[in-house]
């Protein structure tokens, strides 16, 4: 699984490269995209009116919106949802027993979760969806997710050309933004067809994907699910509501969370940079009037410079949004099976099932990865959920529920490596005090982090005497 954001990919790995027409590129036209030529070949007018047609040829075939304004963007949407619906292809429609039987699996899963957490239903209604279902109610999530991404990739390069090479490659390098759309719109057009015919339901990667307050099962991926347990398919279909009726209820009754998930994704895209050291290299001895060559530009592109650096804030992002997604994850599993253990017998066969789906890295975790350079590692749920189950066992239902009630008051990831500190300091046992009083707790981490803060200070001031 590649670790490169979204728009990124190697050339010697990628798994789609041998899958695309025309010698290997989305677009046709060679193993370079849009018939640019490879390496220091003069420029030739009749190559760039070749690469033109071939760009008017794509929009034709591929997205008449955009001519007519309907996208602009770090991200074509249009080509995203045509590709996307390509591949998802024909769908078995949704029959009133796939309604009526989603319908009676959330209600009774409803009903058994008012007895395991103190966070009321949070859906309003839970539908039955079919890919195209998936895809037109997801959309707008994902265009949150990836924008920030795309669009901080797409403007760094042109960033770190010289002065006069960007006014001299102006008319290219608008053009090239157009490109950069469109094939950034066609990744995750695949990537998204892929993922709507393997998801369970709309918060099956852990993100609060769909409108809020809307539960969603696809009865084709949960038909698919079920035939490789030995379970009847209604317990199964029960346990994945239970499943979906859980994040609904974290999501729609912890009013900073889904703010909190998707601002960091956010945050880690104004964290990208970029090495322009090959870049500046390349510049030297150029002349910048050859960059209204599309070869040039192929050239400068092809230097290894574009490749996102990672950088400690970027780190640090991805790992609160891998502890935040764990945690959700880990409470998910804690309540379903709280509330169905005793009910369903294969709720740990069930569990471990969907543990494994992720360890194998399915779609849901290669699109995240792909998007935003995040793998959400199976052991940080097996942890974040012991964190909880132990927090449930020694405080109780509602202390457990309740830790939920401030970002402040959550665990950190040294907490999940460490779980007994944190229900200690829960109970009041630890430093944090008294969790029956929050503002009291909240003060008290305050108060750790200004210290913490003091300390760092302290040691900038005796490096700075020395």
């Amino acid at each position: 699984m590649s670790n490169m954001p979204f728009g990124f990919s190697n050339s010697d790995d990628d798994p789609d490269r041998d899958k695309n027409a025309a010698g290997g590129n989305p677009f046709g036209g060679g193993d370079t995209p849009f018939g640019f030529g490879a390496g220091g070949e003069g420029f030739d007018p009749a190559q760039l009116g070749q690469m033109l047609t071939q760009f008017g040829q794509m929009l034709s075939g591929m997205g008449s919106s955009m001519g007519q304004g309907g996208t602009s963007g770090p991200v074509n949407y249009d080509i995203a949802k045509k590709l996307a619906r390509q591949q998802i292809g024909s769908v078995t429609p949704i029959t009133e027993g796939n309604v009526k039987a989603i319908a009676d699996a959330a209600h009774l899963a409803e009903m058994w979760l008012d007895a395991a957490t103190t966070l009321p239903a949070g859906a309003s209604r839970t539908l039955a969806w079919t890919p195209n279902d998936w895809l037109d109610n997801t959309i707008d999530t994902w265009k949150r997710l990836c924008d920030p991404v795309a669009e901080k990739v797409a403007g760094m390069w042109v960033q770190g050309l010289p002065a006069e090479a960007q006014q001299m490659a102006g008319p290219m390098l608008g053009m090239l933004g157009q490109m950069g759309g469109l094939a950034f719109g066609s990744q995750l057009g695949q990537a998204l067809g892929q993922l709507s015919t393997e998801v369970l339901s709309s918060t099956d990667i852990g993100l609060p994907l769909g409108p809020e307050g809307t539960a969603a099962l696809l009865p084709a991926a949960v038909q698919a699910f079920s035939e490789g347990l030995e379970q009847p398919h209604q317990e199964v279909l029960v346990f994945l509501a239970a499943r979906e009726a859980a994040h609904q209820r974290l999501y729609s009754h912890v009013p900073w969370l889904r703010q909190r998930v998707l601002a960091t994704v956010e945050e880690y895209a104004r964290g990208i940079t970029m090495d322009f050291s090959a870049m500046e290299e390349f510049a030297k001895d150029l002349d910048p009037s050859a960059l209204t060559d599309p070869s040039k530009l192929e050239a400068l592109m092809q230097q290894g410079t574009f490749e996102p650096q990672n950088t400690p804030e970027q780190k640090a992002a991805l790992e609160r949004l891998e502890t935040l997604l764990a945690l959700v994850e880990g409470w998910v599993e804690t309540v379903v099976t709280a509330a169905l253990g005793e009910r369903l017998p294969g709720v740990a066969a069930m569990s471990e099932t969907l543990r494994r789906r992720r360890a194998t890295g399915g779609p849901a975790e290669q699109t995240f990865a792909t998007l935003v350079g995040l793998e959400l590692r199976p052991r940080k749920v097996r942890e974040a959920a012991g964190l909880w189950q132990k927090l449930t066992a020694e405080a109780g239902m509602d202390v457990r529920d309740g830790v939920w009630s401030h970002p402040d008051l959550m665990p950190d990831s040294s907490d999940l490596d460490a779980p007994d500190g944190f229900v200690a300091r829960v109970l009041g046992g630890g430093e944090a005090g008294n969790f029956d009083d929050p503002i009291a707790q909240l003060e008290a981490v305050e108060a750790k982090e200004r210290a913490a803060e003091a300390a760092m200070d302290k040691t900038r001031e005796d490096d700075e005497e020395k």
